[in-house]
């Protein structure tokens, strides 16, 4: 058990809250640590923190938040945030419904470590497909579906900007040694 300024918690998670400029992280933080709303907040520079204690099944939890930037300018800077976090919630503004263009793909990568594997494929797959993602499992160890996932994902940008048709590489098909 840890003890600080009195409050006594048996875990400290570090959350950090990711998003836009304008997201409402900010607001979103201070509603859950002091029960206020600011309409009128200002841009967080860099980086806020705040804590809250709250029970997780029956165990006295501090929650350190961890209030992100959202202007590119601090970029470098929050990827330092990441550091030692064990969640993350990413705000995207609901009225806010532009396509970002972004082509994404989750890749489940040490497939060869298949005793260890925590995760069965048909979890991530659903996940992707819930999400809006591509998929496929590599191992960087024995280079399965390396070059499959860097030439469907470009195969896939590829369709978005042509608008055409354009066959993906099978999984376990290196298309440079085809």
């Amino acid at each position: 058990m840890a003890e600080n300024s009195g409050y006594v918690y048996e875990y400290l998670f570090k959350l950090v809250l990711i998003g836009d400029s304008g997201a409402g992280k900010s607001n979103l933080t201070s509603r859950f640590v002091h029960n206020e709303y600011n309409a009128a907040s200002k841009p967080t520079m860099g980086v806020e923190f705040a804590t809250r204690s709250i029970n997780v099944d029956g165990k006295t939890v501090k929650t350190q938040l961890w209030d992100t930037a959202g202007q590119e300018r601090y970029r470098a800077i929050i990827s330092a945030c990441y550091r030692g976090a064990v969640g993350a919630l990413i705000l995207k503004e609901l009225r806010d419904h532009t396509e970002s263009g972004i082509v994404a793909m989750l890749v489940g990568n040490k497939s060869d470590l298949e005793h260890l594997r925590k995760v069965p494929t048909e979890e991530a797959k659903a996940f992707a497909v819930e999400h809006g993602l591509l998929f496929t499992e590599t191992s960087a160890m024995d280079a399965s579906n390396v070059e499959a996932v860097f030439q469907n994902i470009s195969t896939e940008v590829a369709r978005r900007l042509w608008g055409q048709v354009i066959q993906a590489v099978p999984e376990n098909e290196d298309p440079e040694h085809s």
